[in-house]
């Protein structure tokens, strides 16, 4: 039996904030949805990764964020979250197996926003969910106001939230275009990863979180440019990261 409730169920309230929990353990769906609801959450749950890809990607469908486990029958996390980025950037937190660092590290190279280990507490749960969403509200504010930073051969408009290198179009993930974003508007200046990840990310980092380390060497990818010779990003030692411009160098 398919437990998925219909995205536009009666159970949905207005002004209610809409989760998507795709995972195939329905304790943990329920437990979930138990604690989120008295928070003003409403939680729907999809127990496949095709049924997770078909309500995530529904026409009409208004997530403001995405729970999604790795292991899942009939199609595994990764390749849901590559279907849910061709047609969405609703955030997604991914689910991984505790010590699993190779999962988080994929995860976040191919688009997701945040992860948490199997072993959260609802706290974490529920602040991690609070950051991904403001953040994504963020976004819905900043673009009434249009601006186009320019460095060198790159421009990026933070009103359509696109970025182009010479005459092509780079596909960036939410979080990689928040970072290339904050990089340009620093015009030169050194940023800290510390504040990368608050405006970036908008939740508390942990000292050792590396997913930012992820998040860079993935955008250096896409730039075409290279840590040991950089173009683009240069990482400045004990103090951040910097955006380079090439024809200024």
């Amino acid at each position: 039996m398919n437990a998925r409730l219909p995205i536009n169920s009666p159970a949905a309230s207005a002004g209610r904030t809409r989760v998507l929990v795709i995972d195939d353990d329905k304790k943990l769906c329920r437990l979930i949805r138990d604690y989120l609801d008295p928070m003003g959450y409403e939680v729907t749950a999809a127990h496949t990764g095709p049924d997770g890809v078909e309500a995530a990607t529904a026409e009409g469908a208004t997530w403001h964020a995405v729970l999604l486990d790795v292991m899942l029958p009939g199609m595994d996390g990764f390749e849901v979250l590559k279907n849910i980025r061709k047609k969405s950037d609703v955030p997604v937190l991914m689910l991984t197996a505790r010590g699993e660092e190779a999962d988080r590290i994929v995860g976040l190279e191919i688009g997701a926003d945040d992860y948490l280990p199997k072993t959260f507490s609802t706290r974490e749960l529920l602040a991690r969910l609070r950051a991904v969403t403001r953040r994504a509200a963020k976004v819905v504010v900043n673009d009434d106001a249009p601006e186009e930073i320019i460095v060198g051969p790159l421009r990026v408009n933070t009103g359509a939230r696109t970025a182009v290198l010479g005459d092509q179009p780079l596909t960036l993930t939410p979080v990689e275009y928040d970072m290339l974003a904050s990089l340009a508007r620093a015009k030169g200046r050194v940023k800290s990863r510390e504040s990368l990840l608050d405006e970036c990310r908008d939740r508390n980092y942990d000292v050792f979180d590396r997913s930012i380390d992820v998040h860079i060497s993935a955008l250096r990818k896409k730039l075409g440019d290279d840590a040991k010779n950089p173009r683009w990003i240069r990482t400045v030692r004990s103090a951040g990261y910097l955006l380079i411009n090439p024809e200024a160098e």
